[in-house]
């Protein structure tokens, strides 16, 4: 998927980047981590990620108080939007997200998600974050239960499961977290869309030791965007470990859906 660059529309209209993630809510999508880049050549990193076929790219904002760790601000956003001409997924893993949502989609953020056990009112943040014209999202650590996001599905475009503790990459991937996925694309309210359980236009994203043996799991399970730091970052064949992750999670994901 390519979609053109361009400002955030900061009114109730979704920007033309938003509304091109709305639309490709039913496929599969690969979103290289940033945070796995080499933060002495962030924009080369970014452009990495592009070049080898990145459907979009995912950076994880963290303030040292939700998780043990600083890693970028917008800034950083706001180089990754300028080079770049596929959608940012921003990741607030911050104590206070409400304070931060309106800086970061000024930036560029196209989707941002921040975490339900987050000190804020979740339901008022992604309401606020929808009004500015990006694509709300809600995300759950691997011990939080799937009922905790259930009150949300309705005002959220994408529900973010952690398969790692947030805070440092190259942990290895939790699929204790797996029936937590299955269960929140049961649950989440029927509409129109594809022909299996749950709804067909709710994106569901895993994030945290996904490569090419645990994408298709993942898949399995329901999700449908992939966030892959160092299985792509640290191969030597970005590109093509990019399209196999894609394809294999494709055909796991459609035999899920006629089973």
């Amino acid at each position: 998927m390519r979609i053109a660059g361009g400002e955030t529309n900061h009114g109730c209209a979704l920007s033309p980047i938003v509304l091109g993630l709305a639309a490709m809510t039913p496929e599969i999508y690969i979103w290289p981590s940033l945070l796995a880049g080499d933060f002495g050549r962030l924009e080369e990193s970014a452009l990495k990620a592009q070049a080898a076929g990145a459907d979009a790219l995912h950076l994880d904002i963290m303030d040292g108080h939700f998780v043990p760790n600083l890693s970028m601000g917008p800034d950083v956003v706001k180089m990754a939007r300028r080079c770049l001409n596929i959608p940012l997924s921003v990741h607030l893993m911050l104590s206070r997200p409400d304070q931060f949502a309106e800086v970061f989609i000024k930036a560029g953020a196209a989707t941002l998600t921040i975490h339900v056990e987050s000190s804020c009112v979740v339901l008022h943040t992604l309401r606020r974050i929808r009004a500015l014209g990006a694509r709300p999202g809600v995300a759950l650590n691997p011990e939080t239960p799937f009922e905790a996001v259930l009150p949300f599905l309705g005002e959220a475009d994408e529900v973010l499961c952690m398969t790692v503790h947030p805070g440092f990459g190259g942990q290895k991937f939790m699929p204790e977290v797996l029936p937590k996925i299955a269960a929140i694309r049961r649950a989440a309210r029927p509409r129109a869309g594809r022909d299996r359980g749950g709804d067909g236009r709710l994106s569901i994203t895993v994030d945290g030791g996904i490569d090419l043996n645990t994408v298709t799991r993942a898949a399995a399970a329901g999700a449908n965007i992939m966030v892959a730091g160092n299985a792509l970052f640290a191969s030597k064949t970005m590109a093509q470990d990019l399209r196999q992750m894609r394809e294999k999670a494709r055909a796991a994901f459609d035999q899920d859906a006629t089973e």
